[in-house]
């Protein structure tokens, strides 16, 4: 990435920027808020109960070691996706920091000075109004401060659940290989929770009166940028979609859905696991998926026809370094063994099964193989090494599976399986870097997001399936030192997928019957 290739992609998406900004404000805003309606009186209360605070701050702890991204998903069957089981997650990380600031703050105040108070003849309210918290104040404004940049930092990942924020540039660039866009996702951040810190900063170092009207002034700020960031979701009318990352951003997804068909949709950014709960609990109205996806059934969806052949084919491809292919021609052979053998039908159900029938794929993989008369027993020999990584989705799973399988019981090789890298850059990035040996990718994939060809040689091979295998796997012997075994047989490509119910009810058969209510 250069600097002219960052400045040219905030060109482009300054209004996408500035609308994730505000809504960044708004999530940090509304969840600090809340934390501090909170967790203030909380650290007050626990003030002089020694084995109250002690349960107080423990349980506050506890949340905050909770990784974020597995709380965020533990909402969602509590709260839907969107706004409010992010908002409800950071809430809970920013208490710790206030509970224990405020605990501490006024627990520090000099026992002189409360003595004194009291001697005056102060009643509790006005020796913690008139005393305590004033002398407090830059202790508890200290862990605002704190809860302030972690929730900055955490409402990243709230763009995982369709809620929006800097999150989507910076997920939507990793699974696209763009760097651009996940700096523009990351920097703003970054420069956003310097800003909130500092600007607290300054209202920390007030005493006395002077707090007053910068308190005033927030207080102020954090409805309003609430107000600005809820407010939208409204006034919000026709179909409502929940798309990955991926697909929103990548020429051959949505962008192409909406060129070809002349589609709007109300869109929520979505982790790709979340998209079919969002849509069997009508939190969407449409989503994107793959073909092959075992979901499909087990949510009773249906894949959307699409008559103005908008997405291109995905056929599956074992990718390897060459080094690795010519040191082991026995290797190839093996994973050869399954060219063509693994059709559509049988790869949505190989996905059925595991993710709905909750087996394993190790035993999916073994049962495929042992079907097809391809398994044989593990030579197991302690030989080499070869290392097999995979994508963060249940088919990549499977796949690993049944390659270790093919490659320990064909050669005397050993097999190490890495699965669930990520995205499709993290897969590739390891595989050329020799931190893998080899991995299953998609021509399409191939192709769009990791040779990125001119727009005109897309335009003339993307429908032809043995021409982009062709060009990708020239591209990727010249370019990378890179080869690709021949097509496994299936055909992963996108789809638009509604609930049959929904499909029945609205006449929906094809991509073209969503335009009238997509508009």
């Amino acid at each position: 990435m250069n600097t002219e290739q960052f400045f040219s992609f905030l060109s482009d998406n300054y209004a996408k920027l500035g609308e994730q900004v505000l809504e960044h404000i708004g999530l940090t805003f509304i969840s600090l808020l809340l934390a501090v309606l909170i967790a203030v009186p909380s650290g007050i209360f626990i003030v002089g109960k020694k084995r109250l605070a002690s349960i107080a701050l423990g349980f506050a702890g506890i949340l905050q070691t909770i990784p974020s991204i597995a709380l965020l998903g533990f909402m969602l069957p509590l709260l839907g996706i969107g706004v409010k089981p992010a908002i409800f997650a950071l809430f809970l990380y920013a208490l710790l920091p206030i509970i224990r600031n405020t605990y501490t703050g006024i627990m520090g105040v000099d026992a002189s000075v409360v003595e004194a108070a009291r001697g005056m003849g102060m009643t509790k309210a006005q020796l913690l109004f008139k005393v305590e918290l004033p002398l407090a104040l830059p202790v508890i404004f200290a862990g605002i401060r704190t809860a302030t940049v972690i929730n900055v930092g955490v409402a990243t990942l709230a763009a995982y659940i369709g809620a929006g924020g800097l999150g989507e540039f910076i997920f939507g660039g990793i699974a696209l290989n763009n760097s651009s866009m996940i700096l523009a996702g990351a920097i703003p951040a970054a420069l956003l929770a310097i800003l909130l810190d500092q600007l607290l900063a300054l209202l920390q170092n007030r005493k006395g009166v002077q707090m007053i009207k910068p308190m005033m002034v927030l207080l102020i700020l954090f409805p309003l940028f609430s107000f600005m960031y809820a407010v939208p979701d409204l006034f919000v009318n026709g179909l409502k979609a929940g798309f990955t990352p991926e697909f929103y951003g990548r020429k051959d997804g949505f962008p192409a859905i909406k060129k070809q068909y002349g589609l709007q949709f109300n869109t929520v950014i979505l982790n790709s696991a979340l998209m079919y709960q969002a849509v069997k609990e009508k939190d969407v109205d449409i989503i994107s998926g793959y073909s092959t996806d075992g979901r499909i059934k087990a949510f009773d969806l249906r894949i959307l026809q699409d008559d103005k052949h908008a997405l291109p084919p995905y056929f599956c491809i074992p990718v390897i370094r060459n080094e690795v292919a010519d040191q082991y021609p026995e290797l190839v052979d093996a994973l050869k063994l399954l060219s063509g053998e693994i059709d559509d039908s049988i790869m949505t159900e190989m996905n059925y099964e595991v993710d709905y029938l909750k087996r394993s794929p190790e035993a999916v993989a073994n049962e495929f193989l042992k079907d097809r008369g391809l398994l044989k027993p593990d030579k197991a020999t302690g030989g080499e090494t070869i290392t097999i990584g995979s994508k963060i989705f249940t088919e990549q799973y499977i796949l690993v599976e049944i390659f270790s399988k093919l490659i320990n019981g064909y050669t005397d090789l050993d097999v190490e399986t890495v699965p669930g890298l990520g995205g499709t850059k993290i897969c590739f990035d390891a595989l050329a870097e020799g931190e893998i040996d080899l991995y299953p990718e998609y021509t399409g994939t191939a192709l769009q997001v990791l040779l990125s060809p001119p727009d005109s040689l897309v335009r003339n091979i993307i429908t032809q399936p043995d021409e982009v295998y062709r060009y990708v796997k020239q591209e990727f012997g010249e370019q990378y030192n890179l080869k690709l075994l021949p097509p496994l047989g299936f055909n992963n490509t996108y789809a638009l997928m509604v609930l049959n119910t929904a499909a029945k009810e609205n006449y929906w058969e094809k991509v073209s019957d969503l335009v009238a209510n997509g508009e």
